[in-house]
């Protein structure tokens, strides 16, 4: 037996944070060694931060993510480390862990697999390192192996796989299991997504189980560097079973998670593997430190429950503002609240963020955290760090002020009313000056709806501006997709928090956080029908009736953007939820809509990726500005029969 206690450990890091990122690593390793871990795993690039983008070209980068290392090697008196940073090796860079043990570097694993789809570009900066490769390095007038290595320290043998190493069909464990490894360490960088626990608990239990060793799982916590949530996710499992699991979306700057068990444990599942066929290591390096065994086991789990989609995206958001905020040192949030579904989920989520902080945090945690604020810390955050403002204009009605009012009082948010007619009538007496002649809703539709938004834009941004307040846009995913938003008037604003949600979930959401967030003044924004109250109230503007119906609407993104689907195949993917000559108007107001107003997309604030439908051209789905807008697709859609 080899009973020894192992651990991993999510960081909330930032880019270039050299001192912070630094502090909280060193920290990590104490709190470990006062909890007797011989084995501590921390999570992908967390010396440098995984977000740096191009700046991983600078050598400074290079130079600081070393200084950094350095400063760590001392805290590792008695225990083993993995700590994340780039390198360069020949004039090329790789994404590497320092493998650390008792104040001496063991080595240098570099990825194999790298990261290229959806958000991530990593093969833009790194290499992928050959398997079986191993190199000699030179740092600080020493030799170290670099590359494709298996550590050996007090008969444990112990393998890696690098976050995207472990999500392809060629994977490391597959190599680390002939050569007889105990324990796979994999330290992560991976992206939030709605329902990816799942997936990941699987990869992480089936490989202790396919490979018949201990499996320990490190991710990044936190907004990062600004579009991703990282949950913070540690899993520790062993023989298909897991041994332990986190909370994930803490508030902290990092968390460990521990398992006491036996790593020679598995090595009877390998004996008994009918293909297993033990090749020699050649790539091993050993290590004559000990571990200080412990004396007893720790029990698996026997059961963990799954957040619903609906908590994953408070918990996610949550996170994400409150991060976004304290790391762009902002004082707060400001909001335009409309009394819509899009600023109603904005508002409760800001008021949620500073909720969960202060719950998880306490009065002390809140000051360190946010020790650049000069507020009252009697009085509670949200009263001071939100501010709402419902802006009129003659065509708003009382149901909307109702419903933005009660919300943000409920919500104890600052609140104000302003009414913005005169405003937006000295643009129309403007305009009617310059064309010689009356504006009217005949003529001039757009025009009239798109000025009121952007009449809404100056004040706010004014107000955002004196108290250095970040102004939140209150697009969503749905929106985007088909540019129904006015450029420099809704949009405005330097983050746009629901922009990776569709606007059905995020009704179905509102309803949720009503009952069991115990929001009763939601009632009044679940009871409205989504408008932009931009035209007279005589019309009964509604957003569906502008657009198509939400349900559907999605389900036409989904099949063009999830799925690569041209316009006839999603007519056949979709035949059914309405009349077809209905559906194919649905279909082809979305494809032209969409080409029509990618150049809107280019432009909106940064917004959060929440799932595999994000919509954001500068990190997940690419087109072009101008194309030639599926004409001759949607032609022949127009004369498509069985």
């Amino acid at each position: 037996m080899k009973i020894i206690k192992v651990a991993g450990s999510c960081l909330n890091q930032t880019p270039l944070a050299w001192s912070k990122n630094v502090q909280n690593i060193v920290e990590c390793i104490r709190l470990a060694k006062a909890e007797q871990v011989d084995i501590l795993c921390l999570p992908e690039l967390c010396i440098s931060g995984y977000g740096c983008e191009d700046t991983f070209y600078s050598n400074n980068v290079l130079s600081q993510s070393l200084e950094g290392l350095k400063d760590i090697l001392p805290e590792t008196e008695n225990i083993f480390v993995t700590v994340g940073l780039p390198m360069a090796y020949e004039n090329c860079l790789y994404n590497v862990v320092a493998v650390l043990c008792d104040k001496r570097i063991l080595g240098f694993v570099a990825k194999e697999e790298l990261a290229g789809d959806g958000i991530h570009y990593e093969p833009r900066w790194f290499k992928a390192w050959k398997e079986h490769l191993v190199v000699s390095y030179s740092f600080e007038n020493q030799e170290y192996p670099f590359g494709d290595i298996i550590f050996e320290v007090d008969g444990v043998r112990i393998g890696f796989e690098i976050c995207e190493d472990a999500w392809n069909g060629n994977r490391p464990a597959q190599r680390h299991f002939l050569k007889n490894v105990d324990l796979l360490l994999n330290p992560s960088a991976s992206h939030f997504a709605f329902g990816k626990t799942q997936t990941r608990d699987l990869i992480v239990r089936e490989a202790s189980r396919s490979f018949a060793c201990t499996y320990v799982y490190s991710n990044l916590l936190g907004n990062e560097a600004g579009r991703v949530i990282y949950d913070g996710e540690i899993i520790i499992a062993q023989n298909g079973t897991l041994y332990n699991k986190n909370k994930r979306f803490s508030f902290q700057d990092y968390q460990i998670l521990t398992a006491t068990l036996d790593l020679h444990a598995p090595r009877i599942g390998r004996k008994k593997s009918f293909n297993f066929q033990f090749e020699l290591p050649d790539n091993l390096v050993k290590s004559d430190f000990h571990f200080q065994e412990k004396a007893h086991l720790d029990k698996p789990l026997n059961h963990w429950e799954y957040e619903s989609k609906e908590e994953e995206f408070l918990r996610a958001v949550t996170l994400g503002l409150w991060d976004y905020m304290r790391k762009s040192y902002s004082n707060g949030f400001m909001l335009s609240l409309s009394g819509g579904a899009d600023s109603s989920a904005c508002a409760v989520l800001i008021a949620k963020c500073f909720e969960l902080a202060q719950k998880e945090l306490g009065i002390e945690g809140l000051q360190k955290k946010l020790s650049y604020l000069k507020i009252d810390w009697s009085k509670p955050l949200v009263s001071q760090l939100l501010t709402c403002v419902y802006q009129a204009t003659e065509y708003s009605s009382e149901k909307t002020l109702q419903s933005a009012r009660e919300l943000a009082l409920s919500l104890g948010a600052e609140f104000h009313v302003w009414n913005i007619q005169e405003n937006l009538e000295g643009y129309h007496k403007m305009i009617e000056n310059t064309i010689v002649r009356k504006l009217s809703w005949e003529f001039d539709d757009i025009a009239l709806q798109n000025i009121q938004a952007r009449v809404r834009a100056p004040g706010i941004w004014m107000l955002a501006n004196i108290k250095n307040a970040l102004l939140i846009t209150t697009s969503n995913r749905s929106e985007a997709a088909v540019g129904y938003c006015t450029m420099d008037g809704d949009t405005a604003g330097g983050l746009a928090p629901i922009g990776g949600i569709d606007k059905a979930t995020l009704i179905q959401w509102l309803i949720w956080a009503q009952k069991e967030l115990n929001i009763p003044s939601l009632q009044f924004v679940n009871g409205l029908q989504p408008t932009a109250e931009l035209r007279p109230q005589t019309e009964a503007q509604t957003d569906e009736k502008d657009l198509m119906p939400y349900p559907i609407l999605d389900k036409i993104e989904k099949c063009f953007i999830r799925d690569y689907q041209s316009p006839i195949e999603v007519f056949r993917t979709l035949r059914g939820i309405a009349p077809d000559d209905t559906l194919k108007s649905y279909i082809r107001k979305f494809y032209q809509l969409w080409s029509r107003n990618q150049w809107k997309r280019e432009r909106y604030a940064p917004s959060f990726h929440l799932d595999d439908e994000n919509l954001d051209p500068r990190t997940w789905c690419r087109f072009p500005i101008l194309s030639g807008g599926y004409a001759e697709e949607l032609k022949l859609l127009d004369f498509y029969k069985d």
